[in-house]
């Protein structure tokens, strides 16, 4: 649904989505979304994560817009990206014992790859995102621990709230942005990876 977007190269999108055009993201949306999604599936082995990451992908997209015009291989740093957050979720189910076994099995098929937490950010860095997260008001705040530290999904989330999941999902971009906005004021423009890997 791109319209005449569809034409462009994603090079040429990502200078448009940077410079706030909704269409542009729209076609980017459309042009990897089911493939994200089927990547990270392949690794989960839950269509419901897999879809949560991959929206989380394209909201932190559509947040750090201004920051896409430096991607210069988009097909690359969303693989990337989504590998990632798969690994991270995959870390964080060894506390969750129905699903232990779902990563013991993934990690005995898998070629090896670094976890995500090869990938270091700086303790000054890490500091700063801490100090941002207490920031949040208490309800964002813990609705952004209980999704990115416990790794629940935001229907598990809305269910222990007791709150609707477009709740969940609104408080979730609003912390993002929060978070977001106080690093860059804190670190100037952060890199990418920080950005959609950490945040």
């Amino acid at each position: 649904m791109g319209g005449i977007y569809t034409a462009y190269s994603d090079k040429q999108l990502l200078t448009f989505l940077s410079e706030n055009n909704e269409a542009a993201f729209t076609e980017i949306f459309e042009r990897y979304r089911e493939r994200l999604f089927f990547y990270i599936k392949k690794h989960t082995k839950s269509s419901e994560i897999a879809e949560e990451i991959v929206t989380d992908i394209f909201m932190k997209l559509w947040v750090g817009r201004d920051l896409t015009a430096k991607i210069e291989d988009l097909a690359g740093f969303l693989h990337k990206v989504a590998y990632y957050k798969a690994m991270d979720f995959l870390r964080v189910t060894v506390r969750h014992a129905r699903l232990q076994q779902v990563y013991v099995t993934h990690a005995f098929n898998s070629k090896p790859e670094k976890s995500v937490h090869d990938i270091m950010i700086d303790a000054e860095d890490r500091e700063i995102l801490y100090k941002a997260i207490n920031k949040l008001p208490p309800q964002r705040q813990t609705i952004y621990r209980l999704s990115r530290e416990e790794g629940l999904t935001h229907e598990k989330i809305a269910e222990i709230l007791n709150l609707s999941r477009s709740t969940i999902n609104n408080q979730l971009v609003s912390a993002v942005r929060s978070i977001e906005l106080y690093i860059r004021k804190k670190r100037g423009l952060h890199t990418l990876y920080f950005f959609f890997i950490y945040i």
